[in-house]
């Protein structure tokens, strides 16, 4: 039987990288999507179809290009076949307080965060429509209910990917598609590495976890390998946060 084929926005690095790593352990074929992490994805590329024996493409793309999305999706549905699980991951966050943000900078988030989200889901919905079958799975935050200083572009964002994934919920559910958000809280990756490196800091950011720990990317990439699979065939529409009980 073949393999179910999984696009992973923003994968080379990151929560996105343990998506694609647990998806290929489960037997999924990998679309890494990269914009300036080439090196990442060759190596993400490689060690998959080493260690797990599935297809894995690498493929760059901006999302937040209508052309480079249906671009990409062409080349996976002529190499692969159509997508049957779409992680929305890719974000970006360019922090500045508002009085010094300026408007080109919020556009970008929203171009990136929102837009592109929407473009690929836009693009792979088609075929998942004509087969009845699709898992859309949007990377979001909980700071989509929590502002914080310098963040109110990011903040807004996420807000609207909450709102678009059950827009998609509610329309794609005759289709048998399931749209759901993730929303990680404090997650240890790379890009934040050195900071958490210091152990004063490290105990100030969980003094609001009750869990005791900052999370990992595999806390996230583990709540999507079960949203894409048959066992969450029922689950549409809902919001999930993946962050230790910091918003309980």
């Amino acid at each position: 039987m073949k393999n179910k084929v999984v696009l992973i926005t923003g994968s080379a690095k990151g929560i996105g990288k343990a998506i694609a790593k647990e998806l290929a352990k489960n037997g999924y074929d990998i679309v890494i999507n990269y914009l300036h992490s080439k090196q990442e994805a060759l190596s993400l590329q490689k060690e998959l179809i080493a260690s797990c024996g599935v297809d894995v493409l690498a493929i760059q793309a901006d999302v937040s290009s209508v052309e480079q999305v249906d671009a990409m999706v062409s080349e996976i549905e002529e190499k692969m076949g159509s997508v049957d699980v779409l992680v929305n991951n890719a974000a970006i966050d360019l922090s500045n307080l508002f009085h010094l943000k300026t408007s080109e900078e919020f556009q970008q988030t929203m171009n990136v965060n929102v837009v592109g989200a929407f473009n690929c889901a836009k693009r792979v919905s088609h075929h998942m429509m004509e087969k009845e079958y699709g898992r859309i799975i949007n990377i979001s935050s909980v700071s989509q209910f929590e502002a914080a200083p310098g963040r109110i572009h990011y903040c807004a964002s996420k807000a609207a990917i909450g709102m678009l994934t059950k827009g998609l919920a509610l329309e794609l559910a005759e289709y048998g598609i399931t749209a759901n958000e993730v929303l990680p809280g404090s997650i240890h990756t790379d890009f934040n590495n050195d900071v958490l490196s210091d152990e004063a800091y490290y105990a100030k950011c969980i003094e609001g976890i009750p869990s005791g720990r900052i999370g990992k990317p595999e806390d996230i990439a583990n709540t999507a390998v079960f949203l894409a699979s048959d066992k969450a065939d029922y689950i549409t529409g809902q919001v999930i946060s993946v962050d230790g009980g910091m918003n309980v």
